[in-house]
Formats: C-alpha cells, sequence, structure tokens
C-alpha cells in the first residue's frame, strides 16, 4: 500500500510539474518577435478574429496558437476594446492579454497648424485618428453639437488651437472636440480673460483678431505690433481693411495682391466694406497670435504695408501720407515682378 501512495505521489508530482511548465510555456513565456515595440490598430467593431489576424499579419507572434489557448484561459475575446497598442518586445501571452483586455490604450499624436477652414481641420485630423474626414466635417458642420458651449458654425474653429496632443487613436468626432474644448477653456483662464476685457473684447474676438494677426505676420516677433495696430483701428472706428479678410472672402488663399474687384465682394469678412471684426476668425489662431493680441505692442500705428527686402517684415507708419509712400512703392515693385493676382 505504501508503494502505491508513494506511486500516485509521485506521479501526481511530476503531473503537476508537467502541467506548470506547459502553463509558463503557455502563458508566462516571451511569446512576442519583434526586437523593437510595435503600434497596432483595432477599429472600432473589432472581434477577437480580427485581433489574432492582425497579431500575426504583423508577424508579431511566435505562436498563434499559445495567444488563443491563453485568452481562452484569461476569459478573453467575446469583446475587444478597440484602439491603438503598443506591443512591446519580450511580452508573454499574459501581459499581452492583460493589455488588450484592458484597453490600455497608448495614445498617439494628434498634430495640426496652418488651418483655415472647418473642412482643411477635418482633412488634417482624419489621417491622425480612426475618425474620417467625412465625420469630422459631417459633426462640424451641425451646429446642434457646439451651440450649446456658445459657439456657432463661424466661431468654432476658435476651439481647435494648433498644437500637438496626445489622444486617443479611437476618439470619435465628439470625444475630439470635446478634448479640444477643455484646451481652449484651458488657454482661456481668469487671467487672459481678464486681459481681453481690458481690452473691449471676448475671448472669440480675440481669437477673431489672432487669426488676422496670423495671417498677416510673416515673423513671429512683429505679431504684437501688428495686433497693436489693429487694436488702434478698432478704437478709433477705422475699418480693419485687412487683406487676408478679403481672401478668406473670396476663398482664395492663393491671391498675392488684393485688386478692386476683390474688395467689392459681398461678404462679412470683407474688412474693407465693413468696419469692426468679422463674425469668425479666418483661420485656427495660433497661440502665438492670441499672445500677441494680448499682449499687443503699445504704439500709434495705424497703416502697414510689406517689405520687399526678403525679411518678411512691414513697413508701419502713423499718417496716410507716410503710408501712401510705402503702398505705392510697394505696387511698383509688384509690377516690375509682374505679379498682378
Amino acid at each position: 500500500m505504501k508503494k502505491i501512495l508513494l506511486t500516485f505521489f509521485y506521479t501526481f508530482l511530476v503531473a503537476g510539474f508537467v502541467l506548470v511548465m506547459l502553463l509558463w510555456i503557455i502563458v508566462l513565456r516571451e511569446n512576442v518577435k519583434p526586437d523593437e515595440p510595435v503600434r497596432i490598430y483595432l477599429p472600432t467593431g473589432s472581434d477577437f478574429s480580427a485581433l489574432t489576424d492582425t497579431l500575426e499579419s504583423a508577424d508579431l507572434l511566435r505562436s498563434r496558437e499559445s495567444f488563443i489557448i491563453t485568452s481562452r484561459l484569461k476569459s478573453f475575446g467575446k469583446t475587444v476594446k478597440p484602439g491603438s497598442y503598443i506591443i512591446e518586445p519580450g511580452m508573454s501571452n499574459n501581459s499581452l492579454v492583460n493589455m488588450l483586455r484592458s484597453g490600455r490604450q497608448a495614445p498617439v499624436n494628434v498634430t495640426f497648424n496652418n488651418i483655415r477652414t472647418l473642412d482643411e481641420l477635418a482633412g488634417r485630423i482624419g489621417g491622425q485618428i480612426e475618425a474620417d474626414s467625412a465625420s469630422l466635417a459631417e459633426f462640424f458642420h451641425d451646429e446642434a453639437n457646439y451651440s450649446a458651449d456658445g459657439f456657432d458654425i463661424r466661431t468654432l474653429i476658435a476651439v481647435f488651437i494648433p498644437d500637438t496632443y496626445e489622444l486617443y487613436w479611437s476618439v470619435d468626432p465628439r470625444g475630439f472636440y470635446r478634448r479640444m474644448l477643455k484646451e481652449y477653456r484651458d488657454y482661456w483662464n481668469d487671467d487672459r480673460t481678464s486681459i481681453a476685457e481690458n481690452l473691449g473684447l471676448t475671448p472669440a474676438e480675440v481669437s477673431v483678431l489672432a487669426s488676422i494677426v496670423d495671417e498677416e505676420a510673416s515673423r513671429e516677433d512683429e505679431k504684437p505690433r501688428i495686433a497693436g495696430l489693429y487694436l488702434n483701428r478698432l478704437t478709433t472706428g477705422m475699418p480693419l481693411q485687412a487683406d487676408p479678410t478679403i481672401k478668406f472672402a473670396v476663398n482664395d488663399f492663393t491671391l498675392r495682391r488684393i485688386l478692386n474687384i476683390h474688395l467689392e465682394v459681398e461678404s462679412p469678412y470683407n474688412t474693407y466694406k465693413y468696419s469692426g471684426l468679422p463674425p469668425g476668425p479666418i483661420r485656427c489662431p495660433s497661440r502665438s497670435g492670441l499672445d500677441a493680441v494680448l499682449n499687443a505692442e503699445d504704439h500709434e500705428y495705424l497703416f502697414m504695408v510689406a517689405r520687399f527686402d526678403g525679411t518678411g517684415y512691414h513697413h508701419f507708419s502713423r499718417t496716410l501720407a507716410e503710408h501712401n509712400r510705402y503702398a505705392a512703392a510697394y505696387r511698383r515693385e509688384l509690377n516690375r515682378r509682374r505679379i498682378y493676382q
């Protein structure tokens, strides 16, 4: 009887050891091939089969079967959370399943700048997150999605301050908007709002003016001076007469010369026809543009015209007579270079 018991004991011990080894091989041993991190994307609606196909097509797994067994042992597979995940070198099936099951995504960097229209923004963002440009544009063009936040189709673009942001790849259009709205509200803290009020402007109006400053300035260090000029015009009731608003009004940003025919366009963005600020930004206002308005240079300039010296700077004038001399020289140079439109 003692021999029988010992035999059972050793058999059980060996079987247990074999089972532990099998579990270690299947669950805990390294099962990721690459020596460097690899990012995968799981679209919304992906099932377990799509997940395994993605892992296999990227040649990430040493053993697909052991990954499937581990997933079953850990009750993973009925639902797959969409997103972008980083597969690290040396990961075991256990750590891989834990990451995917919990939906522990790796954020992606979403960058945008030099955006003039909502459709252009949709196109730029649509290539960086799961939501495509069509769904983003559809969201942007439906004012019901953001009117409660105080924006309309003309002012919405102010929400999107150009920068690089960390977002989850699976974010939908509404989620993207809500994140950008948070960034916008974070920018407009009490201090900045107070400065805007002292200038006689709302945050939305600062965004409009900043967008014009951004379009006018080729050099960052000149933005506060340009902002001061437009603030002087607003204070005295002079029309802004900002050429970039004409380009926006005629929807032609390639214009190098503004002609009289352009100045006749009927549009609330025509700052030659209508005094004050246009009804919305003419581009996504940059942080430097916003800061330039809030920290505008205090001076008496009312006029400016671009220089043709290759520096990207402007000539600034206090009087119309002085400005006319600079403007005449500017037109002569345009003619000399055969720039007629």
